[in-house]
């Protein structure tokens, strides 16, 4: 099934160098979870701050029980600091 995998500012990093910009469309199998994409691209998972699939956020607990479907866009951002 297909899902978009976007992650955002530092993260970026993570991703392969042939992508297109911070985010792969991607073929993945039925049961896929969200920890499943985490760990798939070596996201530390004190930087996986903030995750949404669809706009919706994914709280650290759910992840591993979180299946993606087919179109799913699954959203990652690190934490971030301002001033």
């Amino acid at each position: 099934m297909k899902i978009a995998f976007k992650l955002f500012a530092t993260l970026t990093d993570y991703l392969p160098p042939n992508r297109k910009g911070n985010v792969l469309s991607l073929d993945v199998d039925e049961g896929t979870t969200v920890q499943d994409m985490i760990d798939r691209y070596n996201v530390p998972e004190r930087l996986a701050h903030l995750v949404l699939v669809n706009g919706v956020f994914v709280a650290p607990s759910q992840r591993a029980t979180h299946v993606l479907r087919e179109s799913d866009e699954l959203a990652i951002w690190p934490p971030v600091a301002g001033g």
